[in-house]
């Protein structure tokens, strides 16, 4: 059975902290996950509603979907997501809300299975809360929580109902679904059992949450990645090392920046993941990294492990040299790690040590840095 399906994604996200439907949750966007999960069904066409200043940036990363903008309040994004629908009549819609991201095709496949012989259909959880009315934060009632559930998205309807029971919502009220606009249209809105999983984004602490469900869902496995990197000293007055730069009376000769801890622990976290080394990804010999910031290797390196739903544990490096001396540098450095990978302080380490003047870094003609790395990872099956 094919339907056609409405994201909606238009909020501002105020109570989260930002627009929560490009924020991360384990390695992807909030958004994307919906996204997959309609990918993976007959969907013939998926609508995704976001607010006007978006629509360039959804429709450059989402290029199979319809982007729109949406309206001031959720219920006018819904009523621009119809708009922007190829359907008449009897076509199913699913309604669905971006902040609900652990949709799966099974959940979608049960739906439309109800709606072979229902009306509309939503997704609700029985309420197992005991409930209190209060007044001024004292209790004055216990309402029963017999019949009473908590709607979910998807919610899914005929096209032709749901944009005529639009038309007859009052004009001065904001519905608190899309349901509730059909059920005052006079349509029978049919309840099945929801899901834990479509638990609703809101607050910071409800991203935590759901990235515990997901990882307790995933099978992970731990990786290690080491690098090694060295560079030859030449004349110059401060040289890059782990993103900072420090004074010096020579500097290290490279095509970028030279900054042999980044380079390192660039391959260590490409390594890791099974993704070559920094000169598969930035070759040497392409002039746009003639003296380029090596942050930009890192952050590409750490990026591609997000995406692939890593996560990095904890990075090590240590730097080789009779000089300079690293250790009053050794904080300014982890903290640049830190703010680079987007990693707590206390799992970066960054040590030196010298070879007691025995070899090239002991004679001082170059400088050499080692790193490893842990990133947990999930186990994906062929």
């Amino acid at each position: 059975m094919t339907f056609k399906a409405i994201i909606v994604a238009g909020g501002s996200g105020t109570r989260s902290g930002g627009r929560k439907q490009w924020m991360p949750l384990a390695g992807k966007s909030v958004l994307s996950w919906s996204l997959e999960a309609f990918e993976n069904t007959s969907a013939s066409q998926v609508v995704i509603v976001v607010p006007e200043d978006d629509v360039a940036k959804a429709r450059a990363k989402f290029p199979n979907a319809t982007v729109t903008p949406g309206g001031g309040t959720r219920a006018q994004s819904v009523q621009a997501g119809l708009k922007a629908l190829n359907a008449a009549g009897d076509d199913i819609v699913m309604i669905h809300d971006a902040a609900r991201p652990l949709l799966t095709a099974p959940i979608i496949e049960s739906l439309l299975s109800r709606m072979q012989t229902a009306r509309a259909v939503i997704l609700a959880l029985p309420l197992t809360d005991s409930l209190k009315k209060t007044e001024q934060k004292i209790i004055i009632d216990a309402p029963s929580r017999e019949h009473l559930w908590r709607a979910q998205t998807p919610q899914v309807f005929r096209y032709g109902d749901i944009v005529r029971a639009y038309q007859t919502w009052p004009s001065d009220q904001e519905p608190t679904d899309d349901a509730i606009v059909a059920d005052h249209a006079g349509i029978r809105v049919e309840v099945i059992e929801g899901s834990m999983r479509l638990h609703k984004l809101t607050y910071k602490e409800d991203f935590e949450l759901l990235e515990a469900l997901i990882m307790s869902e995933t099978q992970t496995q731990m990786r290690v990645g080491q690098g090694f990197d060295a560079h030859r000293w030449g004349d110059g007055e401060s040289v890059w090392l782990c993103g900072v730069e420090i004074p010096h009376d020579k500097t290290l000769i490279g095509h970028s920046d030279a900054d042999a801890g980044l380079h390192a622990l660039t391959d260590a976290i490409l390594g890791a993941v099974g993704l070559g080394d920094i000169g598969d990804h930035f070759p040497p010999t392409d002039p746009q990294w003639k003296g380029a910031s090596s942050d930009v290797f890192l952050k590409h390196a750490a990026t591609l492990v997000r995406q692939k739903g890593g996560r990095l544990v904890n990075v090590d490096v240590t730097l080789i040299c009779e000089r300079p001396k690293v250790k009053p540098h050794r904080k300014a450095m982890r903290a640049r790690l830190s703010e680079i990978l987007s990693l707590p302080i206390d799992c970066i380490s960054v040590k030196a040590t010298t070879t007691e003047k025995m070899g090239f870094t002991g004679r001082e003609e170059g400088l050499a840095a080692q790193a490893i790395c842990l990133i947990e990872m999930p186990v994906v099956r062929a």
